[in-house]
């Protein structure tokens, strides 16, 4: 089994890692208490919670296995090389069991409090259908050949597909309504945050091992780290630049219908 070389860099990639785990930890808070104090789940995506559920039981699979199975680490080490360490952590798993719990609030949320007129599309529905289709069919071709590394390679596809997919719809819902309201962009921020620690408690064991084994070696990580990025990179910019709360709030108060009005003395004449 592999050892650090570096204590400052094995020290660097725990710490990186538990950041990451309580970054991204914290950032599901953000929208459970908004969804609470309002009794409302109006702006948030349904379709978006769904798959990111999807998204989360299939790392929950993808760590938990690599991590705790000695069968599955030794097809990892068959495959990348014996001096190579497994690329997930404890914090990893942690992070798993609670983004799975916490979405499974989140989903409570929106069946109890009012939602509007806001439903769960059939293209979320038929996504999830093929999905899971899939990854029980690709489990019996495991089960025949015992290649288990193989399957939860799969789930860690089907996570970053999910991680892709989940992000589009609240996009294009922000976009729609050209509003980010009931939508928590603290939970944006710290999975930025979270995304950003993740690639750096990466590189620390890739730069202490002198391989890249790491990146390639567990190709869900690094995506999940830069799509996510990506589309947080997004939501800022709506939120902060395209429809900012505090510009709709003055357009939306009397005062500033008030003010609109005297700028336009002839109109009312």
């Amino acid at each position: 089994m592999a050892a650090w070389n570096s204590v400052p860099l094995h020290v660097s990639y725990e710490v990186m890692g538990w950041f990451a785990f309580a970054s991204w930890s914290i950032s599901f808070y953000p929208q459970v208490i908004l969804n609470f104090r309002r009794k409302s789940v109006v702006g948030l995506n349904f379709d978006f919670v769904l798959l990111n559920f999807t998204k989360h039981s299939s790392y929950l699979i993808y760590n938990a296995s690599l991590y705790i199975s000695s069968t599955v680490q030794k097809q990892y080490r068959n495959k990348y090389g014996q001096k190579e360490m497994i690329p997930v952590a404890a914090n990893d798993v942690a992070f798993s069991v609670h983004a799975v719990l916490l979405t499974a609030i989140s989903l409570f949320q929106i069946a109890v409090y009012d939602r509007g007129s806001q439903k769960v599309s059939k293209i979320a529905y038929g996504i999830l259908l093929v999905t899971w289709t899939s990854a029980a069919v690709c489990f019996f071709v495991a089960l025949h050949n015992h290649n288990w590394l193989w399957l939860i390679s799969i789930f860690s596809d089907i996570q970053v597909c999910m991680t892709v997919i989940k992000y589009i719809p609240q996009a294009v819902m922000n976009f729609m309504r050209k509003s980010t309201e009931g939508w928590s962009i603290v939970n944006i921020l710290l999975d930025f945050s979270g995304s950003v620690a993740n690639y750096a408690q990466m590189s620390m064991q890739s730069i202490d091992q002198h391989s890249w084994v790491n990146f390639y070696g567990n190709i869900g990580k690094l995506l999940l780290s830069l799509v996510s990025v990506f589309f947080d990179i997004i939501f800022m910019c709506q939120h902060y630049l395209l429809y900012p709360v505090k510009t709709r709030k003055l357009e939306a108060s009397p005062e500033h219908d008030n003010a609109k009005s005297s700028d336009r003395p002839f109109e009312n004449a």
